[in-house]
């Protein structure tokens, strides 16, 4: 065999390959290059002439500031996100700034981690609902979402309230404050308005969810822009995404009340292309606000703070795994460029619109093109390192020979290259700084592999589906909330931080603040005492100005550890042990963070570094009572649920804290009795005083019977019953 004419034969059937090839990246190209057209020409012609007419003028923070609110809704689809959600929701709650909002989140039975934390959520948020699927999952995003609406509408009859927009999100968002502002300006004048979607930065070497950054950067401030300048119609992200009541109605009466399709996997591709078919109003909003930004620099190790202006839009990490980032390229594939080829086919209100969809479906092609032009040209390279090293010495005439055809599209589609990375560098410069700009250029290699792998599985789930009726269910991607957005709470006074819960109105706390200097556990005291707060906010208010974790008390518990601390102690300081932690330390039941004299001492009487956790005031005052006073049958005597006698007196002004404290260093329970009395035969207090305040602890227990809450507290009953 003649291996010469044999590798001749390959080469120039790889050369027609080629060919082919280079005409695909050219046609390709050019689709690419209109986009880059329409753009610039759109900017240009808008900074030129539009910006700069008398009558113009940009919309400001202020005017979204001065409209009054409407009811805004929050809807969360939530399939596993334990490690995420609350830290969500306590960041999304913290820095929205926006009073008249309520969140739905959507949760499945079978996902019991995060139901906990969901509903741990909303015990400390009174804007939060928890929403179950009826059904186990994983079903699909969209099946979620349409449990979450009918939740909205149901309540909406219940509160006699009608949502002005309802707003998707997802559990590993992060949130500007102004976003809710934004979409009460612009509703109801427009029926879906979705913000620009960016990565949260990553380092220059985490080089998979640097595509992300690289890809969102570009297609958010270029693609999105022009797809709604050329056809109207704007695709939603699935995040940051706002529907007008209208629109919502109209999805669900279009789709007999599934407002968003359980057979595509990319509902929010369909949805925003049915709202265009309805005739709705899209609009991409891009308004530019100021982002506070913690970037790394190549020249130095130590972070900078900066202040950005770039546009107002959601921002979220995204996987750094390969395997990861190309399971979730496939999901957003099989959506738009397989399923919505054959749910929404070519239909379209426009030629422009149908030429959208062309674009969004070329990829699933042209993906594998990248791929193959790499291995050719690495196999050409190879072959001509043979001819020069003299392996092999026969080939034909090449295509690509000086002065064809061919030859000269290899150069325009280099030039339409040099374009391309021209304004990948481009975008991502201006959201991530230059060092990101030029890391973009290896980074489209590798995300040109990620997507090559994407679109093959894409494939392969497809064909599955098609051929063998394989379902194709949520595809799940592990999701990751910024620890240092989670960390940098701001230490709020309780009263700022129950008014951005909207827990209490700010009339009711400036009174309050009349009566009680605002320390923490003590102006709590006297929003609960005069029925302005429950104790269950209160206590969880507390425990996230402390970060400390919640305790819940029961007879059992505190019986069962009674004897592993003191009851001198524990009364002294007004704490309870309720047991040890997965690293056997003793966990310490408490109403506030106790002081480092209070811990010293416990430590000396128990022998060990103890842990706190907070616990409702009422709980705790039954608790101590508890360790008093039992019957023999394990029962407690019937006592007043409410703030302990000391806390009363001191927050009064008729004791000091000093003088309790060290009355309290020689309190013996069993030998001294109340300590009430004790402090009267001590003459720390008057007898007058004394029954004065007793009475006011009565009538407190009397107000929380009275106006019992949904919680349920000690024994079980609802906070406040006997």
């Amino acid at each position: 065999m003649n291996w010469d004419l044999v590798i001749a034969e390959y080469n120039s059937g790889l050369e027609v390959l080629a060919a082919i090839l280079a005409l695909v990246i050219f046609v390709s190209s050019l689709d690419d290059l209109f986009i880059d057209i329409w753009y610039w020409t759109r900017r240009i012609f808008r900074r030129a002439r539009l910006e700069r007419t008398p009558s113009y003028k940009a919309l400001g923070v202020e005017q979204l500031r001065d409209r009054e609110e409407q009811p805004m809704a929050i809807m969360v689809p939530a399939w596993q996100e334990s490690d995420v959600i609350a830290a969500m929701v306590q960041n999304m709650v913290e820095v929205l700034e926006y009073r008249n909002y309520r969140v739905f989140i959507g949760t499945y039975p079978n996902d019991q981690p995060t139901i906990d934390e969901v509903d741990k959520m909303v015990r400390r948020f009174p804007q939060l609902q928890r929403v179950e699927v009826p059904h186990p999952g994983p079903t699909s995003k969209a099946d979620c979402l349409n449990a979450v609406v009918a939740a909205i509408f149901e309540h909406e009859q219940e509160r006699n309230v009608e949502y002005a927009g309802v707003v998707l999100h997802d559990s590993e968002d992060v949130l500007h404050p102004l976003e809710l502002k934004f979409f009460n300006y612009l509703l109801p004048r427009k029926d879906m308005i979705q913000l620009p979607v960016a990565s949260l930065e990553r380092e220059w070497y985490e080089l998979v969810a640097g595509t992300y950054m690289d890809e969102f950067a570009e297609s958010h401030a270029k693609e999105m822009v022009v797809r709604e300048s050329v056809s109207g119609m704007v695709p939603s992200a699935g995040v940051g995404t706002c529907f007008s009541r209208k629109a919502l109605i109209a999805l669900v009466g279009a789709t007999r009340n599934k407002p968003f399709n359980i057979d595509s996997l990319t509902e929010d591709y369909d949805v925003g292309m049915r709202l265009s078919q309805l005739g709705m109003q899209s609009i991409f909003g891009v308004f530019p606000v100021t982002f506070h930004i913690s970037r790394t620099s190549w020249t130095s190790k130590n972070r900078r703070e900066l202040l950005m202006q770039m546009p107002l839009c959601v921002r979220e990490y995204f996987p750094d795994q390969f395997r990861a980032a190309y399971r979730q390229k496939a999901r957003w594939v099989l959506g738009i460029g397989l399923q919505s080829w054959e749910q929404i086919r070519w239909r379209g209100r426009t030629t422009a619109a149908r030429y959208l969809l062309l674009h969004d479906r070329k990829g699933v092609i042209t993906s594998f093109v990248s791929i193959l032009a790499y291995l050719l040209v690495l196999h050409f390279i190879l072959f001509h390192v043979g001819l020069a090293t003299g392996w092999w010495n026969a080939y034909y005439p090449s295509l690509f020979q000086q002065g064809s055809v061919w030859r000269t599209m290899i150069y325009i589609n280099a030039f339409f290259l040099a374009i391309r990375a021209v304004h990948r560098v481009y975008f991502t410069t201006v959201l991530y700084g230059w060092e990101h700009g030029l890391m973009s250029l290896p980074r489209m290699v590798v995300g040109n592999f990620v997507n090559c792998m994407a679109v093959a599985r894409a494939w392969k789930m497809y064909l599955g589906y098609l051929f063998k009726g394989n379902r194709l269910a949520w595809d799940k991607t592990a999701h990751e909330f910024p620890s240092s957005v989670q960390l940098a709470r701001r230490r709020q006074r309780l009263g700022d931080l129950l008014k951005s819960w909207n827990a209490v109105e700010e009339g009711t706390l400036a009174r309050a603040l009349e009566k009680q200097a605002d320390t923490s556990a003590a102006l709590g005291r006297v929003l609960v005492s005069n029925v302005l707060l429950d104790e269950e906010t209160l206590a969880e208010a507390i425990a996230y100005q402390a970060d400390l974790p919640r305790a819940h008390l029961t007879v059992e518990l505190v019986k069962k550890h009674a004897d592993e601390l003191p009851v001198e102690l524990a009364i002294r300081h007004r704490v309870v042990h309720i047991g040890r932690n997965k690293n056997n330390r003793p966990v310490l039941a408490v109403t506030s963070p106790l002081s480092e004299q209070a811990l010293a001492e416990i430590r000396t009487g128990i022998g060990e570094e103890p842990v706190q956790r907070i616990a409702r005031e009422g709980e705790l005052a039954v608790a101590l009572r508890l360790l008093r006073e039992t019957d023999t049958d394990g029962r407690a005597h019937t006592v007043a649920t409410g703030p302990l006698l000391g806390d009363m007196l001191i927050e009064r002004g008729l004791l000091r804290r000093e003088d309790f404290e060290n009355a309290m260093q020689d309190y013996k329970p069993a030998q001294h009795g109340r300590i009430g009395d004790y402090l009267v035969d001590r003459g720390v207090i008057l007898r007058e005083v004394l029954e004065q305040v007793v009475q006011d602890q009565r009538s407190f227990f009397a107000r929380a019977t009275a106006e019992p809450t949904h919680e349920r507290g000690f024994f079980g009953k609802p906070v406040g019953a006997a």
